[in-house]
């Protein structure tokens, strides 16, 4: 047994201390970091063009910077990408991270130098805070996996641009440089399969006692891990009892993980972006993730309901209220402000701040005025599921607006690993879940505007032969939970 579970411990109560200090004084700590904001972009383009001189107090930033998605900012990031200085934050950015768009093609999201940072500390002390909670400090000793995109950056007018988790890779610390995997060469690996089985060569008869990444992803690793050695992933990796997820929910896979690890594993959730690190599960005793206040980003929120009626009211932290659904809008040091993140949160604890993602504000279901969304979604099969040997590996959602016949409804998209034993009891147990979740979806059934719901089953590896034909398997990609229209779900059907 080496020092560094000892070492592991006394940092994790530093840091905890540390984080302490901002997080019971949440509203002076975001009035400093705003201050910190307007006074370093002063004299940027931005600054200059939203007088940012000008500038005291919030209610004088949200009259002068209008909240703008990616699209909206484009014509400063476009600057910036061609290499000009000084446009939406001081100097040039060290990084782009390179994200697909959904109208704009490739989106490059600028990362300074004084945002780069929060990216590694978050992760860092994340694990940290679960240190110093659980006592649990053994692992350090074994190998840690991290599922994610090339490290290899491409360049683009002086500036180095990749994956988010790519770039990421080239800030592991030394003292974790010798239990990190995989090795650099297959990480790489372009091609999500190779890259997967190559893994799984690699780590098979390693001692792993932290894996982490995206749920889909890491899930395809453990089912391949499971094909090579015939048993339990926690038989194969004895000592394995962390988890790092973030991207999507892990309830609608924690069955299934389950399953496959043979044990029940502890878990940590983050909740990281190319546009800044915003939380992480700092508790696994208390829901949601801590809102990361100090980490050179200023948040405000609006409330999803009101979002797209004319001037809805810009929340800020000490305004914000328990279980509402806002959408996420950040102002941060890579130049980003009053950017609309496309995340949508709800509070779950006021002291400290802190957050669940209830999912995307682009992706909801409201074909008939129900407004449907990611987190009830989720929580409904959640709930059809308990006590049963269902279990789910991907699902998505979409209406069906002009059926052959009979009434509208909604139909899930669902893989099964494990398939209901009567079909049509589960999809009634899953619709009575989705009328408590939604009073307004329970109010179209009730009033046969629509028909109960519809599951229609995906063939095995059906989600993964969608994500690979449309070029996006692997990775940060994902699948939406659902969506307002039927485009992810007629490919689909192509595969069923």
């Amino acid at each position: 047994m080496s020092l560094k579970p000892f070492f592991a411990k006394l940092f994790a109560q530093k840091i905890y201390r540390k984080t302490q200090l901002w997080a019971t004084n949440p509203t002076k700590t975001q009035q400093r970091v705003f201050e910190d904001l307007i006074r370093q972009a002063r004299n940027t383009q931005f600054g200059i063009d939203h007088h940012f001189d000008q500038i005291k107090t919030f209610e004088d930033f949200s009259r002068n910077v209008p909240v703008r998605d990616y699209e909206g900012l484009k014509s400063y990031v476009d600057k910036v990408v061609k290499g000009e200085e000084n446009i939406l934050w001081k100097g040039k950015p060290l990084y782009f991270a390179k994200t697909s768009g959904t109208t704009s093609g490739a989106k490059y999201i600028p990362l300074t130098k004084e945002s780069m940072p929060f990216h590694i500390e978050a992760a860092r002390n994340a694990i940290l805070h679960y240190i110093h909670e659980t006592g649990n400090a053994d692992f350090v000793d074994g190998k840690m996996i991290f599922l994610q995109g090339s490290p290899i950056l491409e360049e683009k007018n002086g500036v180095k641009l990749g994956r988010l988790s790519g770039i990421v890779a080239h800030f592991v610390p030394k003292y974790l440089q010798k239990n990190r995997m995989p090795s650099w060469e297959t990480n790489c690996i372009e091609d999500w399969e190779t890259k997967v089985n190559a893994i799984v060569e690699e780590t098979f008869d390693q001692d792993m006692t932290v894996i982490s990444g995206i749920p889909s992803w890491v899930q395809m690793y453990f089912e391949k891990l499971h094909q090579k050695g015939g048993k339990p992933v926690g038989e194969i990796f004895k000592n394995f009892n962390l988890f790092i997820y973030g991207g999507v929910n892990y309830e609608p896979y924690r069955a299934k993980f389950e399953n496959l690890i043979g044990r029940k594993v502890d878990s940590i959730e983050l909740f990281p972006a190319s546009e800044g690190f915003f939380a992480y599960q700092d508790s696994q005793k208390e829901k949601g993730m801590l809102l990361l206040l100090n980490s050179g980003i200023f948040y405000e929120f609006i409330k999803s309901d009101e979002f797209y009626t004319e001037n809805p009211k810009r929340h800020t932290i000490g305004e914000v209220e328990l279980g509402v659904n806002y959408v996420l809008i950040i102002s941060t040091n890579a130049g980003l402000w009053g950017y609309n993140i496309g995340d949508t949160v709800q509070f779950t604890s006021l002291k400290p701040y802190r957050v669940i993602v209830s999912g995307r504000i682009k992706h909801y279901i409201s074909a008939f005025g129900e407004h449907v969304i990611g987190k009830e979604v989720e929580s409904a099969l959640q709930e059809a599921i308990i006590g049963t040997n269902i279990r789910i590996n991907e699902f998505t959602v979409a209406p069906q607006i002009t059926p052959n016949e009979g009434l509208p409804y909604h139909e899930w998209f669902i893989e099964f690993e494990n398939e209901p034993e009567y079909p049509e009891a589960f999809a009634e147990a899953l619709d009575n879940a989705m009328r408590k979740q939604n009073i307004y979806y329970d109010d179209l059934i009730v009033g046969k505007v629509l028909r109960k719901l519809v599951v229609t089953k995906v063939a095995k590896n059906g989600f993964q032969d969608y994500m690979k034909s449309i070029g996006k398997l692997g990775g940060q990609n994902k699948i939406p939970r659902l969506s307002n229209d039927r485009k992810i779900v007629d490919e689909l059907v192509t595969l069923i």
